[in-house]
This record gives structure tokens, sequence and C-alpha cells, in this order.
């Protein structure tokens, strides 16, 4: 069994990656134990904040580290709020607020064309030197709706409608939706390509 540090500060998401690290022999820690700052995720790509968040954890505790970046992209407004998902109402925003600010910016949108997705990169470097980080992607479509609806998840969860199902993320059990989200198929995709632990070089 081996360490790896995870890019949060989130104990929920500490259960959730180490119930599926564990089958390959990672045990996982909080960046929080190691440090109280956190990377700077100015980069105009997912790929290139979840890298940063990798290298910055890694560097921070000296362990093989895992991060992610996620956010919303909607077609209406040309991507956005994209990689400023967390921030979209402001520096210091809440969900609540992030949710108000996406249901202005549509207010004149029909909602056929409120096409939207998640998108979830994930980054796993050995090192914080590592000049081959393993990089996995997800990506979930859906639509916005014109009312939040639900109380589970978090973040734009409440206003986005899995299509297929007539709900939205935020009604779905864990389960249904680990099985489709962005942040779970990314996941599946990294799992595929991770060292087992005591493997890593």
């Amino acid at each position: 069994m081996s360490t790896l540090v995870l890019a949060s500060r989130n104990a929920g998401k500490l259960t959730e990656m180490q119930a599926l690290l564990a089958p390959q022999r990672w045990q996982v820690r909080l960046l929080s134990e190691f440090s109280e700052g956190a990377a700077a995720e100015e980069a105009p790509t997912f790929v290139e904040n979840a890298i940063a968040k990798a290298r910055y954890a890694a560097a921070a505790s000296g362990l093989p580290a895992l991060a992610d970046d996620s956010g919303l992209e909607v077609e209406a407004l040309q991507g956005a709020p994209g990689v400023r998902s967390a921030r979209y109402a402001g520096a210091n925003a809440g969900d609540a607020a992030n949710n108000a600010q996406l249901l202005a910016a549509l207010a004149d949108v029909p909602d056929a064309a409120r096409g939207a997705r998640f998108i979830c990169v994930m980054a796993f470097l050995r090192h914080a030197e590592d000049p081959v980080p393993v990089l996995a992607q997800g990506e979930w479509r859906g639509r916005i709706l014109g009312a939040p609806r639900g109380h589970g998840g978090f973040g734009y969860d409440p206003l986005f409608e899995v299509t297929e199902l007539g709900c939205s993320a935020a009604e779905l059990s864990r389960e249904q939706k680990q099985a489709r989200s962005h942040r779970g198929q990314a996941m599946r995709a990294l799992l595929a390509q991770l060292p087992r632990g005591g493997d890593s070089g």
C-alpha cells in the first residue's frame, strides 16, 4: 500500500476517492494535512489547472498527487462559466450565488438553446517534477433548467437536467450520479491508467 495526496480539502471527496483507490493499493490523504495554501487556478484550460493543482500538492507533501479540475460549459454562453465555474459570481461566491448568476445570464434563452455539459479533467503526478502526468477526462451532457430542482449534489447540480432521465443532477442518488457524471467517467478512465501502489516509480 502506497500513499498519495489528493489536492483537496474536502473530506467527502477523500472518502469517495479512498474507496475507489484502495483496490489499487493506494491510501489517500488530503492536501490540508500538508499545506494551508492552494495552487493558483489561473490557466484557461481544465487540463492546465488540474496539473497545476497536482504539482502544488506533490511539492507540498512529497507524495504522488491526484487533482481534478471541473466545471460547467453552457452553449448559449460560449462555454461560460467554464474554468471559472466555482467563482462565476465572484471570487468567494457560493453555490447559490453562482446558480443565480447562471439563471440571470440565461433569462432570455429558450429551453431548446440551453444545452450544456459538465467537464472533469483528472491529473496524477508521481512527483512534483513529473514530466508525464497521467490525464483522464469525463464529459456529461445535459441542459440547464429554468429553476433549481432537488436537494442533493452540489454546485450547479440543481440546474443541470439529466435529459435521458428527465430530472436534475441534484435529484439523483449518489450511485446514479457516480455512474453518469463527468467526475465518475474521468475517475474510471484514470483508474485504468494508474499504476498500482508501490509501482509508481
